[in-house]
């Protein structure tokens, strides 16, 4: 109860706060690039039920047909904002508004898409009982993940193989621990890495 009660307060206030910002970028990804300026996707929330993410669009339209990873500065199919979005993370704003109508928490194990949860162990499906986060440990340790991907010949193998694996483990250890206070550190921790 704690948790959701932060979760509304904090993404609220945020939204109001960041209403000058969100302008901003909209106006830059609306000029950048034909198509508009949100971008939805399919992911897997808690309990196992989809939703749809909220995100300011950093690729041209249509682009995600070609693949679902994207690949740092190799990927031609980010925009010239949107590289500058995605590199400061501030693409990912709008899921505040999924916090604020529940789909998501302010800290808990990322979402992933459909694809990748159908590849889950059982073991690897308990990350689905805890509600999906907008940041987690995974977030921080894997912060640079599109440069990760870019130096591969088979960027979604090795995220399959490499990466998904040392994510899920992140996102066990959180539940395994799962409390206010390392909720405070993970918040600060990636305030830190987006500050960088």
């Amino acid at each position: 109860m704690l948790k959701r009660t932060f979760d509304i307060l904090f993404s609220g206030i945020g939204l109001l706060l960041l209403f000058p910002l969100f302008l901003c970028i909209m106006v830059a990804t609306a000029v950048s690039s034909k198509g508009g300026v949100f971008y939805k996707q399919k992911r897997i929330g808690l309990n196992g039920k989809p939703f749809r993410i909220l995100k300011f669009r950093t690729m041209y339209v249509g682009s995600d047909k070609k693949g679902l990873l994207t690949v740092g500065k190799k990927d031609s199919r980010v925009t010239s904002v949107g590289y500058y979005l995605r590199k400061s993370k501030l693409d990912e704003l709008p899921q505040l508004i999924n916090v604020f109508i529940g789909d998501m928490s302010l800290v808990g194990p990322r979402p992933e898409v459909p694809k990748y949860v159908d590849l889950y162990s059982t073991e690897d499906k308990k990350v689905l009982l805890v509600r999906p986060g907008i940041t987690d440990y995974a977030s921080i340790q894997f912060r640079n993940e599109n440069e990760l991907l870019a130096k591969s010949d088979n960027p979604e193998k090795t995220y399959i193989e490499e990466i998904m694996p040392l994510k899920l483990a992140l996102n066990k250890k959180y539940i395994t621990d799962k409390n206010f206070f390392n909720d405070i550190k993970i918040i600060l921790g990636t305030l830190k890495v987006i500050l960088r």
